[in-house]
């Protein structure tokens, strides 16, 4: 078994201000699903990694988990096998040999992690953190709203991603998501990722209406963590069940996700 096989195993180059505090275990949320927000979290864990760091991506999307759909991979162990006590996180973590990545696969249509109590989501929250000791950055794939499995595996305190796209709907549901965050964990590191864009002056204009809607009714600045631009690309690399850092690496929209990844990094510092 491998190193990358055992992602227990320490590592002597992980962060030492992040073992086991949580803050580097990134969220990717929304309010409202069909923003885009797995092929973020599996584009952001590649890039991560393609700048030298070591990426877990936890595919905590209730019911709907499809990153290794996406990705066109068939695991062996997904996160059903943690939730029926049969496995421990880190031993259904696999590696993503093209993305250089490990990733906890989720079980689509199962809506598992939604049937789980207070007291059995804690936990796998708590183990989460207990494995941001051996990785330099952990990316939570969440699902979309704000309910009670969303909420528990968000409330680490590394950066939360809160995505939207600029459709009202999107809006008014990120804005809730800041809201019930900030509500639970007052001074919490929330960003605003904006996505799927026709401009980067577009996405700028989503991201100030929704900064004034934080600043009125929340007296909240949460910063603006990136944009990324609508690109058929994108599809495409869905389509063919591929990574789109592996099958367009020079696209507008894999250019931007390396943007936000570089941001991350020179933040965690």
């Amino acid at each position: 078994m491998t190193e990358l096989e055992s992602p227990m195993t320490q590592r002597p180059d992980a962060h030492p201000a992040t073992q086991g505090t949580g803050k580097n275990l990134i969220t990717v949320a929304s309010g409202k699903g069909g923003v885009g927000k797995t092929i973020l979290s599996t584009s952001l864990a590649h890039a991560l990694a393609n700048a030298g760091k070591k990426v877990l991506l936890f595919d905590g999307d209730v019911g709907l988990a499809n990153v290794d759909i996406q990705l066109g991979l068939m695991p062996e162990f997904d996160l059903a096998s943690v939730i029926a006590g049969d496995k421990k996180l880190s031993e259904v973590a696999f590696h993503y040999e093209e993305g250089n990545f490990d990733i906890i696969a989720g079980r689509s249509g199962s809506g598992s992690l939604g049937t789980l109590d207070s007291e059995h989501l804690s936990a796998i929250h708590q183990e989460l953190i207990r494995l941001g000791s051996v990785y330099d950055f952990i990316i939570l794939d969440l699902g979309a709203g704000i309910d009670e499995a969303v909420r528990t595996l968000a409330s680490a305190s590394g950066p939360k991603l809160v995505v939207t796209n600029g459709e009202p709907t999107s809006l008014t549901d990120a804005y809730a998501f800041i809201k019930v965050t900030h509500q639970q964990q007052n001074g919490s590191d929330t960003r605003i990722l904006v996505n799927m864009v026709k401009s980067k002056n577009d996405g700028q204009k989503v991201y100030d209406k929704l900064l004034t809607a934080c600043r009125n009714f929340l007296k909240l600045d949460p910063p603006l963590a990136g944009i990324v631009q609508q690109d058929d690309r994108v599809a495409g690399a869905i389509r063919s069940q591929a990574a789109l850092l592996s099958r367009y690496p020079t696209s507008p929209a894999a250019a931007d996700i390396e943007a936000i990844a570089a941001s991350l990094i020179r933040s965690s510092v």
